[in-house]
């Protein structure tokens, strides 16, 4: 091996230091676009965030009227739209070593050059690294707040869900409403069939419980046989409506076990948010009047009588 004086070493290190300082510099301070877009995208890992970095770059140097991403991340679509559109569009379907990673569209009133459409391009090419990223990101953020079993969000996404919805209830004062959704008689079928086959009727019920409802509503699997259904923008007598079809979604579920079809039935509880009351209080007033259903026969809804 070839050795180095040490005096070549010391010198040469301060040297390099002071270039890597100037690299660091002229890539903080740089101006173009390219430069300014990876440097910015790079500072999050929030992959909204970063769609709202590339729309704000590419709008500075191409003009568009409206710049639209989906994605199917997990067991969810991921929508970003910004701006309205117009008739002439371009689209990309956006691939990293032969990953695809969502579609960006953009639209316009003007037709897009030639050289507009490579400009797209290079900037894309530009922000594909950290977009891949954030699709990574937001699958694993999402498998923390999956339930696996069903595909559906889990009791952790319902916890931030409530925080979240009685928040904005008590600020804009729009109505909200919980149900909570519980199959009757579920621990026989386990026992009797199996849990093979509780689990297939339990991915099932919330396929069903999911085609009940709005884009705008959610489905969670609250914890063993037992699902939670988020209603926004939906008052007491709405929301119990939804819970009885919700009920007959279920109900209409059969599977054959050896030559015979089993059936199953659901009890739901409803409650809509109070001003001021804690998410902890909410979930407590719906679980009552699922108690009060399971209570009084089953296969039927109770709501949390308010007054108005």
């Amino acid at each position: 091996m070839k050795h180095i004086p040490t005096l070549q070493r010391s010198t040469s290190r301060p040297r390099k230091l002071a270039a890597l300082r100037q690299a660091h510099q002229d890539w903080s301070d740089s101006a173009d676009i390219l430069t300014r877009l990876t440097r910015r995208l790079s500072t999050s890992l929030s992959l909204e965030i970063q769609l709202g970095i590339l729309a704000e770059e590419l709008s500075d140097t191409i003009p568009f009227d409206a710049l639209n991403y989906r994605h199917r991340i997990g067991h969810r679509d991921f929508v970003y739209v910004t701006g309205m559109g117009g008739p002439h569009r371009c689209e990309y379907r956006l691939s990293l070593e032969g990953v695809h990673y969502g579609t960006l569209s953009l639209q316009r009133r003007q037709k897009f050059t030639e050289e507009e459409l490579q400009g797209i391009e290079m900037v894309i090419g530009a922000a594909i690294c950290q977009l891949r990223n954030g699709c990574h990101y937001l699958a694993i953020e999402q498998a923390a707040l999956t339930d696996s079993l069903t595909g559906v969000p889990n009791k952790r996404a319902l916890d931030d869900a409530l925080t979240r919805d009685s928040g904005l209830a008590n600020r804009h004062g729009t109505q909200y409403s919980l149900i909570l959704c519980d199959l009757d008689h579920f621990k026989n079928m386990n026992d009797e069939h199996g849990h093979v086959m509780g689990d297939h009727m339990l991915r099932l019920s919330a396929e069903a419980l999911e085609r009940t409802l709005r884009t705008s509503d959610s489905v969670y699997r609250f914890g063993g046989e037992e699902f939670a259904i988020l209603l926004p923008h939906t008052g007491e007598a709405e929301a119990r409506d939804v819970a009885d079809r919700a009920r007959h979604e279920v109900g209409k579920l059969q599977v054959d076990a050896g030559g015979r079809n089993l059936v199953i039935t659901a009890s739901c509880g409803v409650a809509t948010y109070l001003a001021d009351e804690s998410p902890e209080q909410w979930l407590a007033r719906a679980d009552e009047a699922l108690y009060r259903a399971k209570k009084q026969g089953r296969n039927c809804t109770r709501v949390f009588a308010t007054l108005s």
